[in-house]
């Protein structure tokens, strides 16, 4: 019989994450306004003396409206968890246009597995030189780790599974490998 469990994690209380996309939509549209009649009113620079500073901030609006644009799907993020096997795939999703791959795990080979609430969790995150990926928008949620060694680094992966997932991975885990 084939595990198959996927999930998405998004944010509980997005109202402050709502506004602030909104409010982005604004500052695109006064910012890419503003540098459209600084670039339209350069003959007049020319002739005022006034060339640079036009020139400055109309570039300066344009970077805004520009910069802005492309971040601000930001606002509206969630993380995909796909389980396939005792195959995790992680993706992170922007405003459910646009997916980005963080990577895939097998965890058959992790060393360890648990809740981060956990004296394992202390004991691995306190150990120097070690890497840690925190694919999680809840703080409060139930949150567990990966701990695995890849090329001679050490790595951790943070995340917020759902108890069914839970449960799946650890069928698929070493013996030893799920630590409270």
């Amino acid at each position: 019989m084939d595990s198959f469990i996927e999930e998405a994690v998004v944010k509980r209380n997005r109202v402050f994450d709502e506004i602030t996309y909104y409010f982005s939509w604004v500052v695109i549209v006064v910012s890419g306004l503003f540098a459209m009649m600084q670039f339209a009113s350069l003959t007049a620079a020319v002739a005022g003396g006034t060339l640079l500073p036009t020139i400055l901030m109309g570039a300066a609006a344009a970077a805004i409206a520009v910069g802005i644009y492309f971040y601000h799907d930001r606002f509206r993020m969630e993380y995909e968890y796909t389980f396939t096997n005792g195959a995790l795939d992680f993706a992170q999703v922007f405003n459910n246009k646009r997916r980005k791959t963080l990577g895939s795990l097998n965890v058959r080979t992790v060393d360890a597995f648990g809740p981060v609430n956990g004296q394992a969790f202390k004991r691995y995150a306190s150990m120097q030189g070690i890497r840690i990926d925190r694919w999680f928008l809840n703080r409060e949620a139930n949150l567990h780790y990966f701990y695995f060694q890849k090329n001679g680094s050490k790595r951790m992966i943070v995340m917020e599974p759902s108890e069914e997932l839970t449960e799946a991975i650890r069928m698929y885990l070493q013996h030893g490998a799920y630590q409270e």
